[in-house]
């Protein structure tokens, strides 16, 4: 999963210069091909197919990032299209590495972030227990 997660954060960052730039770009896809059946077997079938769309939507991206109208614009639904893929790729990159996270123990209560300490100073200026 750690190839995967490696493919998709330089396919994040082709996104973001076609953002920047408005160049095309070529995004890589072998590591997800390579690994596509252990990812299968061992991930939890709704984060496998979301990943697996993802992927698929690849080419539809490139196409998208290739189109130009007159004078080099870019329609609001290629631009959209693309938008769209990279807040996919940042959710598939979350639920691949929380997929690769040991489920927490069940006698253990669940961790609390603790209060800031401007929270806890607030309150003590107001009288209330820091």
């Amino acid at each position: 999963m750690a190839r995967v997660d490696r493919e998709l954060a330089g396919n994040l960052e082709l996104a973001t210069l076609y953002d920047q730039t408005r160049q095309a770009a070529v995004m890589e896809i072998g590591e997800f091909g390579a690994v596509r059946g252990d990812l299968e077997r061992e991930l939890p079938a709704e984060t496998f197919a979301f990943v697996a769309n993802l992927y698929d939507g690849i080419v539809a991206v490139e196409a998208a990032m290739e189109r130009r109208g007159p004078a080099g614009t870019i329609k609001d639904a290629d631009r959209q299209l693309v938008e769209a893929w990279e807040g996919d790729a940042r959710e598939a990159q979350r639920v691949l590495r929380a997929a690769l996270l040991p489920p927490p123990a069940p006698s253990e209560p669940p961790v609390r972030p603790k209060r800031s300490l401007v929270a806890r100073l607030r309150d003590a200026l107001r009288g209330g227990s820091a």
